[in-house]
């Protein structure tokens, strides 16, 4: 019997790409929904979406599962359903693909479950995109903002 299909809901901002930026994910099992959000001082909309799909799986307390991943970034559906993330992975993040730090920390998660990923439009009709990009702009304009130590150190701050 295959387990139940968990739901997780993702969505990233930056003020000012770079600046401030947050994230903000739902994760939804059994008609049980759980939001996270986290905030930091310096940092990319790109990262910011790429670190909702990762907090989304590290709050996972099993492996084994059946996982769908809503965003609305082309960029993070399109690496994982086109294949992109394993030539880049392959080729060592060859010609300067960025992110290569949470890229290499998510290949490493997903390898626990299976999961496909699904776009939606954001800023639409999608009532869980919506409250993930609340989430993620109001952790962009919390005060207390963590470091995004990787990206800060390649930025040179």
């Amino acid at each position: 019997m295959t387990s139940p299909e968990i739901l997780i809901y993702t969505d990233g901002s930056s003020r000012g790409n770079p600046g401030p930026g947050g994230y903000g994910a739902i994760l939804i099992y059994d008609h049980r929904q759980k939001e996270l959000s986290k905030g930091f001082r310096f940092t990319t909309n790109n990262r910011m979406e790429l670190m909702a799909v990762i907090a989304g799986l590290e709050a996972l307390k099993k492996n084994n599962l059946h996982i769908a991943v809503y965003s609305d970034s082309k960029y993070v559906v399109d690496a994982v359903e086109k294949g992109w993330l394993k030539k880049w992975i392959a080729t060592d993040f060859k010609g300067g693909k960025k992110n290569k730090d949470l890229w290499f920390y998510f290949y490493e998660l997903s390898q626990k479950n299976k999961i496909r990923f699904v776009w939606v439009k954001g800023h639409s009709t999608n009532v869980l995109n919506n409250r993930c990009d609340e989430l993620a702009t109001s952790a962009a304009d919390g005060k207390n903002l963590y470091h995004d130590t990787a990206y800060e150190k390649l930025s040179g701050m």
